[in-house]
């Protein structure tokens, strides 16, 4: 008599060797492709209106922040372009010691 110890993971290895034989072995027959039905977009947006309408021709403003940060968009752009002089590092980088453990 075959005991349940053996016939339980027996039956469970058949059945997972069985779905991968057929997951693996049958070919899934390709979808039919079927149209879209959906109208196609028009070429042409509708547009009625003048895109211009509306508005002002002084679009440049100035206030104080727009000011400050065109002034610290300058002194960044100073900043990188005296960093891209500096030749690149050619020698070896010291790297950092190891430390001793700390005992009580």
């Amino acid at each position: 008599m075959i005991s349940l110890r053996f016939a339980v993971p027996a039956i469970l290895f058949a059945a997972a060797v069985a779905a991968s034989i057929t997951y693996f072995g049958i070919p899934v027959p390709p979808r039919p492709i079927e149209p879209d039905r959906r109208p196609p977009p028009p070429l042409v947006p509708n547009v009625t209106a003048r895109p211009d309408a509306g508005m002002s021709a002084n679009i440049q403003r100035s206030s104080p922040d727009i000011d400050a940060f065109q002034r610290a968009a300058e002194a960044i752009l100073k900043n990188a372009k005296a960093s891209a002089r500096e030749p690149p590092i050619t020698g070896p980088i010291p790297l950092p010691r190891k430390r001793p453990i700390p005992r009580p």
